[in-house]
């Protein structure tokens, strides 16, 4: 999975051309996902994603046969190209979820069936010199690698599962468009619309037995863990003033220093 506001310049890595190929691993910095305002997350990680993200869904194209693709996502930022989980280079949260965790690589698809393990050449961990070697000297994978393949084929499968996940909340009908409304600490209303959630009132309704089926599939986990989850958005709100009282008094210097 690429995602253009993270990887700016993945390539697939070549046994040839990446033989002395080193990264600068574990990442520390995290500036690197600094304008990752939203990011996709298995539904297997709901559990942890929900004691600290909010979690909504979204439609992410379409599926083969012509249907709405629904994905869901941990909501980071409040505007485009912000992430209020990143301050300062620290992640603001105990969980990483499972996509960044394998940054800087990431999974390209050539087709329905093969796929290729791409690195991000524009981070600044991709050294030449030092660091953690991508392969060996005779062109076999590192344990690095290996290791790290065998962490992206398991996210792949994931979120083929997930999609199964978005795939029953439509045929059931009990997805609906979300509107987050805040007020700021200056008062000021900030809205955010795109989303979409579990209507509630949609989901009590369903009949007994599919109710206890959808208990069975682990779907109803995964619903409750989303509706937890929303309580964090006021954690962006809070976090999103905090950043604009800071800007606040270097957007005056600016603005004086190019008045005089």
């Amino acid at each position: 999975m690429i995602i253009e506001a993270l990887h700016t310049s993945p390539l697939a890595l070549d046994r040839d051309q990446h033989r002395r190929l080193k990264l600068q691993l574990p990442l520390t910095d995290w500036r690197v996902a600094s304008r990752l305002n939203a990011l996709f997350v298995a539904a297997v990680e709901f559990a942890d994603v929900s004691r600290e993200f909010p979690i909504v869904f979204v439609r992410a194209g379409k599926e083969a046969d012509g249907r709405e693709q629904i994905a869901p996502i941990a909501v980071l930022g409040l505007l485009s190209n912000q992430n209020l989980y990143e301050k300062d280079g620290e992640w603001r949260a105990s969980y990483v979820p499972a996509v960044l965790r394998c940054y800087p690589f990431c999974i390209g698809r050539i087709d329905a069936e093969k796929f290729a393990i791409c690195v991000d050449m524009a981070w600044s961990g991709v050294q030449a010199d030092s660091g953690t070697p991508v392969f060996q000297d005779d062109g076999q994978p590192s344990e690095m690698l290996v290791t790290i393949q065998k962490h992206l084929e398991n996210l792949e499968a994931e979120v083929q599962r997930t999609r199964l996940v978005g795939q029953r909340l439509q045929e059931l009908d009990l997805l609906r468009d979300m509107r987050f409304d805040a007020t700021l600490a200056d008062g000021r209303q900030h809205s955010l619309d795109g989303f979409l959630t579990v209507d509630e009132e949609k989901l009590q309704a369903l009949p007994d037995a599919v109710v206890g089926q959808l208990h069975r599939e682990g779907l109803l986990g995964l619903v409750h863990a989303h509706w937890l989850s929303m309580g964090h958005m006021r954690r962006l709100v809070d976090w999103h003033a905090e950043r604009n009282v800071k800007l606040a008094p270097a957007e005056a210097a600016n603005a004086a220093s190019a008045a005089s």
